[in-house]
């Protein structure tokens, strides 16, 4: 039987929006021009509750934006908050969609996607299709948590793994394999005929409050454990806070929480281009 598909908070997913938009920025960052010119047609990839959906009429101020997003909670946050024409001339609109079989219905200048394909099991193979959707000069730019070996998440699965927990969670978290390294997106970029650019970065965000690294958790990857478990979700939390705290002290100016992000700007030549 397939794990119970995780039950999402937009207003705890959103306790740490400055940080976690911090990569979507740096990403954008990287992104060339579109082809598209002022009025670009760009896909947002596992949009969430649209905060950073936002930011891309921020850069295009005339884009016409989906998100696209299997959350029917975090859709209905986009939509109250996000939705509509912009003041550029632009608009943004929501839409659900399963990334493990979406397919574009019509070209795009831009497909990007913000810490989702850890999510999507498989996704390699659907880049030939979304390429593929691409105008030509049109760019695939993500980012993805890198951060599966560190303690975060590494104790998560060692909890979920034990004799008193093992039962009862089985196979609903992701594994260390979740995502890819640089190298193989690159190559696997490179083999559909982009220009491909990948790199890693390690932010090393300080976290405030009680139980900081455990509040981050609880918006993202503690979420197939909260759903599967339910109401008797508090002694695996518990056990976890503790783990927790051991391995991410706090100090008179916060807790500090390194998090490792892997970033790719994959662009596919214009006619006439290089390959």
């Amino acid at each position: 039987m397939p794990p119970t598909r995780p039950t999402w908070d937009p207003r705890q997913y959103l306790r740490h929006a400055g940080h976690r938009a911090r990569a979507f920025v740096d990403l954008l960052a990287h992104v060339p021009e579109p082809p598209g010119g002022d009025r670009p047609r760009i896909a947002d990839l596992g949009c969430g509750p649209g905060n950073v959906t936002r930011l891309l009429v921020d850069r295009w101020p005339g884009a016409r934006v989906t998100g696209y997003d299997n959350s029917p909670e975090m859709l209905d946050a986009a939509h109250v908050d996000h939705e509509g024409p912009t003041p550029g001339g632009g608009r943004i609109d929501f839409a659900a969609a399963d990334l493990r079989t979406w397919t574009p219905s019509e070209p795009y200048d831009l497909i990007v996607s913000n810490a989702t394909f850890q999510w999507v099991p498989g996704h390699l193979d659907r880049f030939p299709r979304w390429v593929d959707a691409l105008v030509p000069g049109g760019t695939f730019a993500f980012q993805v948590p890198g951060s599966f070996d560190l303690p975060s998440h590494r104790l998560m699965r060692e909890l979920a793994g034990s004799d008193r927990w093992r039962d009862r969670i089985g196979d609903t978290l992701r594994h260390d394999d979740a995502v890819h390294t640089p190298a193989a997106y690159l190559a696997a970029l490179a083999d559909l005929g982009c220009e491909v650019d990948a790199w890693e970065t390690t932010y090393v965000h300080l976290l405030q409050g009680e139980d900081p690294v455990l509040d981050w958790v609880t918006g993202t990857g503690l979420r197939p454990i909260l759903t599967e478990l339910g109401d008797d979700a508090g002694p695996f939390v518990a056990e976890y806070r503790t783990a927790l705290r051991a391995a991410y002290p706090a100090t008179p100016h916060g807790t500090a929480f390194p998090f490792r992000r892997i970033f790719v700007v994959a662009r596919k030549p214009a006619p006439g281009g290089r390959r």
